[in-house]
């Protein structure tokens, strides 16, 4: 493939290196607003992998969405625009990938923590609490990961409602811990606690290469696609 990449900090460096051992091509590298500017990065590209900014994200997808440019989108953040880009996208018959992780343990995950969700229902004895933590460097909190466990479980658990940064919202809000420390790359922990025990289950990333890999599996699947808007569940075929 040969593949535009949006966005070149450590993921996109990550991506870059790992793309080129898999045989694909960087075409371009788009870091700024005014290469948007500059058509001969679009020209020659089959994707475009985005690791940018929330600030930035929507921009960028309308971008390539309006050259008709397939796009993994890795940034999160953005989500508050989701209404807006699913009417471009479908306005432009174009190709979107998007996920708040692209790392296939967490996206296994995903599915655990939605069956335990559904297993823990009648539970109510057992209080449940998300904890993240990430790199310092990271903008949005709680992590775009961390809001995806929240929705399965408040989707399974009839006792939460939202979600919530704090503690003290009340017995319907769930509760994420967010804490951002070092060049911590990433780690996911549920806990369901009571008097008597804790369930809990836990992803700790080791670096930046599972979900470097992850956006790259994507892109070689999405552009055997045709029109819409994917997510790892489509990749894994993941139906729980």
């Amino acid at each position: 493939m040969k593949i535009g990449l949006i966005g070149y900090g450590k993921m996109g460096r990550e991506i870059q290196a790992l793309a080129i051992e898999h045989g694909h091509s960087i075409e371009s590298v788009i870091d700024s607003k005014s290469d948007w500017t500059e058509p001969e990065l679009f020209s020659n590209l089959d994707v475009a992998i985005e690791f940018s900014t929330p600030e930035a994200a929507f921009d960028n997808i309308k971008g390539c969405l309006s050259k008709k440019i397939p796009i993994v989108v890795g940034t999160t953040g953005w989500y508050d625009n989701y209404d807006k880009i699913q009417s471009i996208c479908k306005e432009q018959e174009g190709l979107l990938f998007h996920a708040t992780n692209f790392s296939i343990g967490v996206n296994i995950m995903f599915a655990v923590n939605r069956y335990l969700s559904e297993l823990m229902n009648p539970h109510k004895d057992y209080e449940v609490w998300i904890k993240e933590t990430h790199h310092v460097h990271k903008k949005d909190a709680p992590s775009g990961t961390a809001i995806t466990l929240a929705d399965g479980i408040i989707s399974n658990l009839d006792r939460k409602q939202d979600w919530s940064l704090k503690s003290s919202q009340g017995p319907e809000s769930l509760w994420i811990q967010s804490f951002r420390l070092d060049e911590v790359p990433g780690t996911h922990e549920i806990m369901y606690n009571s008097d008597i025990d804790t369930i809990s289950v836990k992803h700790e990333a080791k670096g930046r290469k599972g979900f470097a890999l992850g956006a790259i599996k994507a892109a070689e699947w999405l552009v055997q696609q045709k029109t819409g808007i994917y997510g790892m569940k489509d990749l894994l075929n993941i139906n729980v």
